[in-house]
């Protein structure tokens, strides 16, 4: 958590991405950026003027702001926190050319504070899959952020579903190798974007979602036949055995060592 007052500036994706968290009872004089911004109001709230117009977010919402967009900011009461992600223009471009296929409708950030429990929830889970270095869980979530809040428009299942079958079986048939999403979409003929969402219409998981799973489904069966959990977790394709733990316990509510002792009485 961010201390009162204070600022923390991270450097994140090569230098594409900042993430900045903040608390502060400041207001802001009009200034611009040159990246791409979206973040949430963690607590309090803010007004704000912007080329879109005078705006309030509170707690829960999210804010955004476009390259070269003159704004402020000024908290309502007394402090309010946010938490930002700062993306270069490169990075939303190369996001925005794989969205394409899905008709975009604007290539920029049209509402100055967006109302939606569903996409702060989202931001926060990219935004804390970035902190956390996991580079496909970031990379899906990212594609479906900027598809919401660019207005991108998914093929309709019928298109993309028997597509889809053969990224499922490529997972399926050796769920311990990394499977980058860019050769799952080369394999299904569709963009990156198309062939997260295609595929969660399909399987109810991501494709990261559903390595994840089927890499459990592993490491259960592993853990079962009486594998040292270590083992388990190397062979099943986990990091180690910490973040097999980690996922195993966000999954099931128990963790792996828990799930070997009820298998081993």
């Amino acid at each position: 958590m961010t201390k009162r007052g204070a600022f923390h500036v991270r450097s994140l994706h090569g230098g594409a991405i900042t993430a900045v968290d903040a608390c502060s009872g400041r207001s802001f004089a009009r200034h611009a950026h040159n990246e791409f911004g979206v973040g949430l109001v963690t607590r309090g709230a803010q007004r704000s003027w912007s080329g879109r117009g005078q705006v309030e977010a509170i707690r829960g919402n999210l804010i955004t702001v476009n390259p070269a967009e003159v704004h402020d900011g000024a908290p309502v009461e007394q402090e309010r926190s946010w938490s930002m992600l700062y993306f270069s223009q490169q990075l939303v471009g190369a996001a925005l050319g794989d969205l394409s296929g899905g008709k975009i409708s604007s290539r920029e950030l049209e509402e100055p504070v967006v109302r939606h429990a569903g996409l702060a929830s989202l931001f926060a889970t990219t935004r804390r899959a970035a902190l956390d270095g996991e580079g496909a869980a970031f990379e899906e979530r990212l594609l479906v952020l900027f598809g919401r809040l660019f207005n991108a428009a998914p093929r309709t299942a019928a298109e993309t579903s028997h597509r889809l079958l053969r990224v499922r079986e490529r997972i399926d048939d050796d769920p311990a190798q990394p499977h980058p999403l860019a050769d799952l979409a080369a394999l299904a003929g569709l963009s990156r974007f198309q062939t997260v969402r295609a595929f969660a219409r399909l399987t109810g998981f991501t494709p990261h979602a559903y390595l994840t799973q089927r890499r459990l489904d592993v490491a259960r069966r592993l853990i079962r036949g009486g594998s040292a959990l270590a083992d388990a977790a190397a062979e099943a394709g986990f990091a180690d055995q910490s973040h097999m733990h980690r996922l195993f316990g966000a999954r099931y509510g128990f963790t792996p060592g828990t799930y070997a002792a009820a298998h081993r009485r």
